[in-house]
């Protein structure tokens, strides 16, 4: 079977943002690091390429310069077990510098963007009553990090307050 290993291109803290995932995502680790030597073209010792798996998924940081950026256009979904694994992974990826964006969005101090929400996030917007999957989609909008309680009043009818 084919792994497609996903490539991140960044300027040249590669290894750092490894360093950062690794220590979010429990089961992680770096798996290879290959170095510039003497004959370059980067620093000697800077690392290149950093192999590195979060729970089991493959990814390759680069070292490519900074002619390339990290935009919204790729993410990466990450549905939660529950609400309180959301807010543990929101916060651990908007530390030392990400920004928070709206409905789940983030980008991490790296520029990558994030989607962190509980799971059960889409058994209110996809809820089969329109109505209910209208005002918990609503709710959802107006979010920033999502609160899965406060979706789920609104799904109701229930007014409620989110952070």
């Amino acid at each position: 079977m084919v792994q497609i290993t996903p490539n991140l291109w960044f300027d040249d803290n590669a290894e750092q943002a490894a360093q950062f995932y690794v220590a979010i995502f429990p089961g992680s680790r770096i798996t290879n690091i290959a170095r510039y030597t003497a004959a370059g073209p980067g620093p000697e010792g800077q690392a290149v390429t950093v192999d590195f798996e979060l729970d089991g998924q493959r990814f390759t940081g680069i070292n490519g310069g900074p002619m390339f950026t990290f935009s919204e256009a790729v993410s990466f979904a990450l549905p939660c077990a529950d609400q309180a694994e959301s807010d543990r992974y929101w916060e651990a990826l908007l530390a030392d510098g990400g920004q928070p964006s709206q409905c789940g969005w983030l980008k991490d101090k790296f520029g990558l963007s994030w989607q962190v929400y509980p799971r059960a996030l889409g058994d209110y917007t996809a809820d089969p009553d329109p109505e209910r999957a209208a005002r918990a989609t609503a709710a959802m909008l107006q979010m920033s990090r999502i609160d899965l309680a406060a979706v789920a009043a609104a799904a109701d009818g229930l007014p409620q307050e989110h952070s």
